[in-house]
Order: structure tokens, then C-alpha cells, then sequence
């Protein structure tokens, strides 16, 4: 059942260009879907979209039955949908991080008792219930990004949309902030939508929709999407990095079986082809 629709949507920045051109989507309750594309293909901008931060010029967007095009709407659409961004310094707005948490919902007027009770079930779905009394800036970058995942989920959305969220992250931050979606997605059931252009993310998702020029170029899953390397070159994209690594050795002559998409796939296919040595 779809939670999120876009139907013939267009948008412009400058009413001159659209940078999303007549594009029609669902995304479905508890689904995991990644939107991927170059640079300026439009996938950060239906994040925000999909957030009514900024509207269609034409088309709508309807949101758990609300739409964007009612004024009325906006904000309970807002409610629906979280937004994690890419820098986590620039949503983190208190000096110690319970009270950066309980920010959201005190400005939806939640009551005391309730906001308390939402701080400890965000904190502990992301792993951060020891840092409730610390300073944001001792924090490491996956932490910080780990909290302000915290903080939209204390408003309780139905869909959280990680908008290049793990960009400025080391390998080990990236790691953190994936196993939290992952486990939200799994176990709570949190409609996840990731705009990345790490290849190695996209493998965790059910779906995936690759954006070119605001317009929906391919869809399907990632076993499907990475199948078709030479379309992904012509959009500008690559496969993911243990992907191309059992491209070369196949075209070396060695014997690897299947299809690999993760690390684990190919150490998985490497240590079979040992074992038969």
C-alpha cells in the first residue's frame, strides 16, 4: 500500500528548467528505496519534495492521503515525513543531546511526560541512550549523524528520508548510521527512503529508482539495477566496488560464481573457489 505518491510532477527552481519533468512514483508503507543519479539529476530535490519543503510547480504529491496541493495539509505532511541531511552539524541546535532530541517535539507542543518517553525510544533505536547528557561537539561524525536520525525520529514519522546522510562520514561512521536504518526498516517497520550516491548502500534496499535529467531512467532491485552496468555507465553511475572487483578477475580468467554485489558476496565466492584449490 503506498504511503507516498507523486503524480505527474513538475518542478523548477527557476521556472525555467524543470528539475523534476512529469514524474510519477509510489513508495510503498515500510518499504526501503534508494534514489539514485549524477550530480543534478533531481534526486535531492524530490527528497525535499516528498517533504513538502518546497511544492510542484504542477502535478501532486499526497502524503499518507494528504496532499501537497492543500495549503491545510502541509503540515501534517511535514509530521509524516523526516529529513536526515548530509552535514548533521547543521541540524543539531542544542548544547546537550537529549535536549537536541526533545527540539521537534516541544515545537509540536507534545506534552512533558510524552517527549521524555520519546527521547529514550529514539535514543535507544539508534544506539545513543549513553550520550543522552553529553555535548553534541564531543561526538564523533557517525554519533552526530546517529542523533539527528534521533531527532526526526522523535517526532514519530512514518517515513524517514536520508538525503545524502552519510556523504561526509568515514567508512566506520557510514557503518553505524546504515545498521540503525537497516534495523528501523527491519524491525520497526520506518519507511526508508535513501538518496546516496554510494553504490555499496544501495544493495540493502528493496527497490531502487535511478534519476536522470528529473526523470525515472530505470527501477527495480538492486540485483536488476547492477545486472545492467553498461546502462549505469551511460547515466554517469557505477556498479559497487566489490561488483567491478569480480568483473576484473572474471575477465582475468578467474572462475567466480554468481552475482556479486557486497563485500561479503565476494569473499563468500573467493573463499569457495580456495577451498576447491
Amino acid at each position: 500500500m503506498p504511503i507516498i505518491t507523486a503524480e505527474n510532477v513538475n518542478f523548477s527552481y527557476d521556472k525555467k528548467r524543470n528539475v523534476i519533468k512529469n514524474l510519477s512514483l509510489c513508495v510503498n508503507r515500510g518499504e526501503y528505496l534508494a534514489v539514485i543519479g549524477h550530480n543534478g539529476s533531481g534526486k535531492s530535490t524530490l527528497a525535499r519534495l516528498f517533504n513538502a519543503l518546497i511544492l510542484p510547480d504542477s502535478g501532486k504529491i499526497t502524503v499518507d492521503g494528504f496532499s501537497s496541493d492543500d495549503k491545510k495539509s502541509l503540515f501534517e505532511i511535514r509530521k509524516r515525513v523526516g529529513v536526515v541531511f548530509q552535514n548533521p552539524d547543521n541540524q543539531l541546535v542544542a548544547s546537550i543531546v537529549e535536549d537536541d532530541v526533545a527540539f521537534g517535539p516541544e515545537n509540536l507542543g507534545v506534552n512533558r511526560a510524552e517527549i521524555g518517553e520519546r527521547i529514550d525510544y529514539a535514543l535507544k533505536a539508534v544506539g545513543m541512550e549513553n550520550f543522552r547528557k553529553s555535548s553534541p561537539e564531543r561526538l564523533s561524525g557517525g554519533q552526530k549523524q546517529r542523533i539527528a536520525i534521533a531527532g526526526v525520529l522523535a517526532l514519530k514519522p512514518e517515513v524517514i528520508i536520508l538525503d545524502e546522510s552519510t556523504a561526509m562520514l568515514d567508512p566506520k561512521g557510514r557503518k553505524e548510521v546504515l545498521s540503525v536504518v537497516k534495523k528501523l526498516n527491519e524491525e520497526e517497520k520506518t519507511t526508508v527512503i535513501t538518496v546516496t550516491h554510494y553504490m555499496d548502500e544501495v544493495v540493502f534496499a528493496d527497490r531502487v529508482i535511478v534519476l536522470n535529467e528529473g526523470k525515472i531512467a530505470m527501477e527495480g532491485t538492486p540485483e536488476e539495477i547492477f545486472a545492467s552496468s553498461d546502462e549505469l555507465e551511460k547515466l554517469g553511475l557505477e556498479t559497487p566496488l566489490a561488483s567491478r572487483i569480480a568483473k576484473k578477475l572474471k575477465e582475468k580468467g578467474v572462475d567466480i560464481k554468481g552475482e556479486i554485489f557486497t563485500e561479503k558476496d565476494l569473499a563468500e565466492a573467493l573463499c569457495a573457489l580456495k577451498r576447491k584449490i
